[in-house]
This record gives structure tokens, C-alpha cells and sequence, in this order.
């Protein structure tokens, strides 16, 4: 079982000269059987381009996006000209230990297993829950043992090629340019009947959110949440959480006016959203309420 590394960048080249050095460390150990890196240029308009071209151009593969296509697009892009039957994500931010694949690979010899979170020390797996009408994520305490857990991070994972393949991949569609992309593939993954755990053996060390403190934060925190309601629409067909989604929606207009900009800018997308949502109810084995009681 070999392994491909994905790394998408948008201007991040200080980041890029600061861990790349770890990656290759990471890729010099036998055991992590990675055959390849590759890092997708999403529109970069920094140096980042000719500082791999001249310091890493024999070590890594470089795919350049002629122009910003957002998280999922870069990550896709990757993922569609890897050759490992496991695909790492990284994010740029992200610095893996030698050895961070040595407890992963094992676990996918069980063919259920779609993913594998990383740990990064300070944080555990994560449950998911149904919390005033919006499905949320929320930190368990680390632990000495791998545990399924609700998500796997789209910069801290790794992912079964050809799950990823039947499951379409992220969705750049809906969801660019970013967030909760990853956490919408893994709900569609546990719908599907498919496992998702963290490691606590494969150790990478992040700084959260070094790329994204680049953009402006209204505009970060208005598409977040704009996601967020996406990603329920999309994806929750109980219709008794349906019904208190909606619920929780009003309150949460009432209780802050300014939400109904969020529901405005996501209705925008709602023709997507009832496309997409005819295949989930289509192709999901297990119910959002099971989902929700295994935490």
C-alpha cells in the first residue's frame, strides 16, 4: 500500500520553505511508503512557483492552477493525478513527524476504513452532534488508542484513493472556496457505511489557520457559516432534524438580524443543494439519527 502526498498552496511560500524540510524527512523514511509529493499552485501570485521550482524541483511534482479555484479544486486537482492507493493531505501549515504513517497505513487493511485523522498534539478525535438544530463537530480529549471519530481534516488526513473517487471527491460545486468541505466528504462517507478514525501514532504539528488569516475576516466568517447551513441542507434527511434545523434557523435569526445575510447568500446555491441532496437520500445506508447516537 503506497502513498501519495498532497499539499495545496495558495500564496503560502514562507510556510512552504518552512515545513516542506519535515515532508522530505517524512519521505526519506521507507516505512511511510510515500512514492510521491505533490503540491497544487492554486493561483499563487507569491514566489512560491520558483522557490519549488529551485530548491525542490527533483523531490516534488508541481501542478499550477492559471488562476484561484479555492481549497477543494487545489485538493481535487491533487488527488485525481496521484498514483498512491492512500492520499495524504497536508496543508501548508502542517508539519508531519518521520514516522507519521507507521500506525496509519495498518489501518487500512480494514477495506471499511475511508479515512484516518492525524493527531496534532493538544487535540483528540471529534464527535458529532446535533445541537439546537445544527449539526456540529465537537473535540474529545486525546486518547491512547485509534477511535472513530466524526471528521477527518482535509489538511491532516489520510484517505483511500478510491473511496474518495466513488465519493466524488470534495465539493468544489457548493462548497468553494473554503471550509467545510472536508467535514461535508466525511458525513457523505459515513452515510455510506464507511469508517473514519484518528490516530493518536501519527503525529503532525499545526498552526491553525496561517493561510486563511490572509483574507479578510468578515468574508472568512460570512462564507464559514454560509457553508455550514449548505452543508446541513445538503446533507441532513431526517425530516424530524429537518424540522428542527429549521427551528433553529429562525432562532438564529431572531436572536442576531444579521444571520438572514447568511440565509440569503446560501439560498443563492439552493438549486446545487436540491440536486446534490436527490443523490444522498439515494445512496446513504445509514441514517443521520445512528450517525449521531455512536458519540
Amino acid at each position: 500500500m503506497n502513498v501519495s502526498i498532497i499539499i495545496p498552496n495558495w500564496n503560502g511560500i514562507e510556510l512552504l520553505a518552512k515545513n516542506i524540510p519535515f515532508v522530505l524527512t517524512a519521505i526519506g523514511n521507507k516505512k511511510n511508503k510515500i512514492i510521491e509529493t505533490i503540491v497544487v499552485d492554486d493561483g499563487s501570485t507569491d514566489k512560491s512557483i520558483s522557490f519549488l521550482q529551485k530548491n525542490y524541483l527533483g523531490n516534488i511534482k508541481i501542478i499550477k492552477h492559471t488562476k484561484n479555484r479555492g481549497f477543494s479544486s487545489a485538493v481535487n486537482t491533487g488527488v485525481r493525478s496521484a498514483k498512491g492507493e492512500i492520499v495524504v493531505l497536508l496543508n501548508t501549515d502542517v508539519r508531519p513527524e518521520k514516522d507519521f504513517l507507521v500506525t496509519t497505513l495498518p489501518v487500512f487493511r480494514d477495506k471499511d476504513i475511508f479515512a484516518v485523522a492525524f493527531h496534532e498534539p493538544g487535540r483528540g478525535m471529534t464527535k458529532g452532534v446535533f445541537r439546537d438544530g445544527y449539526i456540529m463537530h465537537d473535540p474529545v480529549p486525546e486518547k491512547g488508542q485509534i477511535h472513530e471519530t466524526f471528521w477527518v481534516s482535509g489538511g491532516s488526513g489520510a484517505f483511500r484513493r478510491k473511496a474518495w473517487t466513488a465519493l466524488g471527491g470534495m465539493d468544489e460545486k457548493l462548497l468553494s472556496p473554503l471550509y467545510w468541505e472536508d467535514v461535508d466528504l466525511s458525513y457523505r462517507a459515513l452515510k455510506r457505511g464507511y469508517k473514519l478514525v484518528w490516530d493518536p501514532g501519527a503525529i503532525v504539528h499545526h498552526e491553525p489557520e496561517s493561510t486563511t488569516g490572509k483574507l479578510p475576516k468578515n468574508y472568512v466568517r460570512n462564507i464559514q457559516e454560509r457553508n455550514h447551513l449548505l452543508f446541513i441542507w445538503k446533507n441532513l434527511t431526517s425530516p424530524n432534524l429537518i424540522r428542527k434545523h429549521i427551528v433553529g434557523i429562525v432562532k438564529r435569526v431572531i436572536s442576531g438580524p444579521g444571520y438572514i445575510k447568511i440565509v440569503i447568500m446560501a439560498l443563492f446555491k439552493l438549486g446545487i443543494v436540491l440536486r446534490q441532496r436527490l443523490r444522498e437520500k439515494k445512496e446513504a445506508k445509514i441514517s443521520d439519527e445512528a450517525i449521531f447516537a455512536k458519540y
